[in-house]
């Protein structure tokens, strides 16, 4: 249903409306949960830079993004780059929502996790 949303969504608005693009990061989700994991982060960075072209590097839908990378990224073992994606969206998170908000939280926790595997 997702593709055919998509194929949709790319038709009526084009590839980096903000419904499209909100469309293929939950592909990117569909396709983690499936264990595909290369096609997911192919969907995780297309909406992470349509979303930072539209929105900005800050806005919560691509902090969202960057925090799903980042979770890919550490069930992968590749927790270097787990780690700069948790540090890059707390970072965002801190500023646009504080240090007490439960998106900002979330991520910490992830970010403990990514540091400190034996923690998961």
């Amino acid at each position: 249903m997702y593709q055919r949303a998509l194929q949709g969504y790319e038709k009526a608005w084009g590839p980096d409306h903000t419904s499209t693009l909100h469309t293929v990061n939950n592909l990117g989700i569909l396709y983690k949960s499936q264990g595909k994991l290369d096609e997911a982060e192919k969907m995780y960075q297309r909406a992470l830079q349509g979303y930072e072209k539209a929105w900005g590097p800050d806005h919560m839908s691509t902090l969202g993004t960057v925090d799903n990378l980042g979770i890919l990224y550490a069930d992968q073992g590749k927790l270097d780059e787990a780690e700069k994606m948790f540090r890059r969206a707390l970072q965002g998170k801190e500023k646009t929502r504080g240090p007490h908000h439960k998106s900002t939280v979330k991520t910490v926790n992830n970010l403990g996790i990514s540091t400190n595997p034996r923690a998961s």
